[in-house]
Order: structure tokens, then C-alpha cells, then sequence
């Protein structure tokens, strides 16, 4: 008895190993992967059918005004979270920005399911085949995995 709780104490209160450090550098790994692909294949869907993603914005009842200054806008951005993700520096802020950027896209897509007439899909590529709730799930995924990867790059930091 006195030899388990010993050892349950040691491995509760003891510091992060170099393991722990790899394993949660391996999962901040991870989820910058998977941001990057998200955003470098959305920049790319949006760019290479330009028109198309033009004419879905100007669609749109609550952004028709910045529909040109978006188009450009926003591949632009995800282009640039990849990079800051890509840099191990400013992955923080990567984190931080992408967490913003699919929070902000699904705050705006509620929106416009709950008080809009028409609903245009500016997404491209395969995401457009999603219903829009496969679409908010798939958001809201990526929303958590954000969130989580942003509280361990900051302890990571900050710690």
C-alpha cells in the first residue's frame, strides 16, 4: 500500500517531462497542420475561382458593399494565418487569429441562417457540398481545435 501511494504522488506532482513537452509540441503540431491545410485549401478554392467567389459575396445581404474589397480580403488572410502558423514565433498569434477568423465565419453564418432569405456558398472546392449544419459542425471543429491548440502554445510560452 505504502509503494502505490508513493507512486500515485510521484506521478501526480511531478514536473512535465521531455516526453510530455513532445507529446504536446507533437499535438500544437498537429493542429497548426491542419489549420494550414484548412486555410491554404480555402485561399486557393477562392482565388482559382475568383468570379464565382465575387459574385457568392455580392450576394450576400450583409456584405454587398465590401463584397470586391473582401474577395481579395479574406484568401489573403488565410494565406497570412497559415504563414504566421507556419513560424514557430508567431504561431501564437496564429492560433489566436484563426480561432478569430472561423469564429467570426461562424458567427456570420448563424446569422445568415437564422435572419437571412438567401444564403450563398462562397466556400469551394469540397466544402461546398456540406449542409449548412455539416458545415458548422466542421467549423465549430475547428473552432475547439484553435482554442485548444492556442492554450497549450500559451502555456507552452508562458509557462
Amino acid at each position: 500500500m505504502l509503494r502505490s501511494r508513493y507512486f500515485f504522488s510521484m506521478t501526480v506532482f511531478q514536473k512535465p517531462t521531455v516526453f510530455s513537452w513532445l507529446k504536446k509540441n507533437t499535438i500544437i503540431e498537429v493542429i497548426c497542420s491542419l489549420l494550414i491545410i484548412l486555410f491554404i485549401y480555402a485561399a486557393l478554392s477562392k482565388v482559382s475561382d475568383y468570379d464565382r467567389f465575387t459574385v457568392q459575396l455580392s450576394k450576400s445581404p450583409f456584405i454587398t458593399s465590401f463584397s470586391k474589397q473582401l474577395a481579395w480580403g479574406i484568401p489573403a488572410v488565410e494565406i497570412l494565418i497559415s504563414a504566421l502558423l507556419v513560424i514557430r514565433k508567431m504561431r501564437l498569434i496564429g492560433l489566436y487569429a484563426s480561432f478569430f477568423l472561423m469564429s467570426s465565419f461562424t458567427a456570420y453564418l448563424l446569422i445568415m441562417l437564422n435572419f437571412s432569405y438567401y444564403i450563398p456558398c462562397s466556400c469551394g472546392g469540397v466544402l461546398e457540398y456540406l449542409s449548412w449544419n455539416e458545415h458548422i459542425v466542421f467549423n465549430v471543429f475547428f473552432i475547439v481545435i484553435s482554442a485548444a491548440g492556442a492554450v497549450m502554445q500559451h502555456k507552452d510560452i508562458y509557462a
